[in-house]
């Protein structure tokens, strides 16, 4: 059986799946272009994490000066995650990403999180779409705030803030087997 993780860079949430399944990874900055994915058997559920560069809210200020090529960019690649969910019909599938303009695009989430919901002392207001069992939550005072504002401009600046809070890749994991 297999676990398809999509757009997940750092392999957090994927990881979780490991040990009892083959987990295949397809993200662009590895090489691996979503769009292109083929069709496979035995997939037992689907986490697609496309980039949230055109949507997050936080980046709503750069929104107009990117213009459409870029939302389209974006939307390619959600399109093409749904698209996989769709030919492969797995037991769960969930879609992620930070509050924004998806909605607008793809419909309100289902549900909303804060990492400090599962454990991880911060806060990031994330959207959810698909059908899946949500986990149990575990929360903690968000000590450390909006911690994500404070990455320093870098390399590896989208990456840190693109990773999947590691309490709520766990919960998920035990919620959704």
């Amino acid at each position: 059986m297999k676990v398809l993780s999509l757009c997940d860079y750092t392999g957090v949430w994927g990881g979780q799946y490991e040990d009892e399944y083959e987990v295949i990874y397809v993200d662009l900055q590895h090489g691996q272009d979503i769009r292109l994915f083929r069709h496979t058997n035995d997939v037992h559920g689907i986490i697609c994490q496309p980039p949230c560069d055109h949507f997050a809210v936080s980046g709503a200020r750069w929104w107009e000066k990117k213009g459409d090529n870029a939302l389209r960019e974006g939307l390619a690649l959600v399109d093409a995650c749904l698209r996989i969910v769709l030919a492969h019909r797995p037991q769960w599938w969930v879609l992620e990403n930070p509050v924004g303009r998806l909605r607008h695009f793809i419909g309100p989430s289902c549900h909303t999180f804060n990492p400090s919901d599962y454990g991880d002392p911060y806060t990031k207001r994330t959207c959810l779409w698909g059908e899946f069992t949500m986990p149990q939550k575990n929360p903690v005072e968000p000590t450390e705030g909006s911690k994500m504002h404070l990455i320093a401009p870098g390399p590896d600046r989208k990456n840190l803030r693109s990773a999947t809070p590691l309490g709520f890749a766990q919960a998920f994991r035990m919620a959704n087997p």
